[in-house]
């Protein structure tokens, strides 16, 4: 059985939107504006390591678009092994519109999310990688399918934004299950979700 593991970067004050400023969010781009080389650098073998060992990749369509855009054609400065990983993976997206995804390995889910996702953890063994997708994550956490998030936390707050946790139906209780500190100056914390 798959487990759903939800990887995504926020700013302390739990934003998600435009961390590369491409979204015209007007306090964008901040997924490189505070941090150094050795926290990028160590940051890019963690999400390789990650990467590596998931079995599948499930995003929303606007991620999907984002990442089918550039990681196929991803320069040698960025950590080679983890586009190569992303190209390699099988990919699922979640969408009513998309329909030739054009990028290798991949399945549209275009159907009731809920049954094809809860299907798709059924199928798959191992982990199912989450990345970016804040509104997929807000269906993946309010029905349930969601098994861990991992989340590194950027040293910086905006006060403004769209949130991973904007808003639940219910409290989610959550599990720690790890912290560390990724370069100098970035915090990964990885919780499982607590089933009722």
């Amino acid at each position: 059985m798959g487990k759903i593991v939800i990887s995504t970067n926020a700013t302390l004050d739990g934003v998600v939107q435009d961390p590369d400023g491409q979204e015209g969010f007007k306090l964008g781009g901040w997924f490189h504006q505070f941090v150094g080389s050795k926290d990028l650098e160590d940051w890019t073998a963690v999400e390789t390591e990650e990467a590596l060992s998931a079995e599948a990749l499930l995003l929303g369509r606007r991620s999907f678009e984002w990442f089918a855009a550039r990681t196929p054609h991803m320069d040698i400065r960025v950590s080679r092994g983890w586009a190569d990983r992303m190209n390699s993976l099988p990919k699922y997206v979640v969408s009513s519109t998309l329909e030739n995804p054009g990028w290798s390995n991949t399945t549209v889910l275009n159907g009731d999310a809920t049954k094809e996702i809860s299907e798709l953890k059924r199928k798959v063994d191992g982990d199912i990688l989450v990345y970016g997708s804040y509104r997929l994550v807000r269906t993946l956490i309010e029905q349930n399918l969601a098994d861990k998030l991992r989340l590194v936390v950027f040293p910086v707050v905006l006060g403004t934004g769209v949130r991973l946790f904007d808003e639940t139906r219910d409290k989610k209780p959550m599990h720690l299950i790890d912290t560390h500190k990724i370069g100098e100056g970035l915090l990964s914390c990885t919780y499982e979700f607590v089933s009722d």
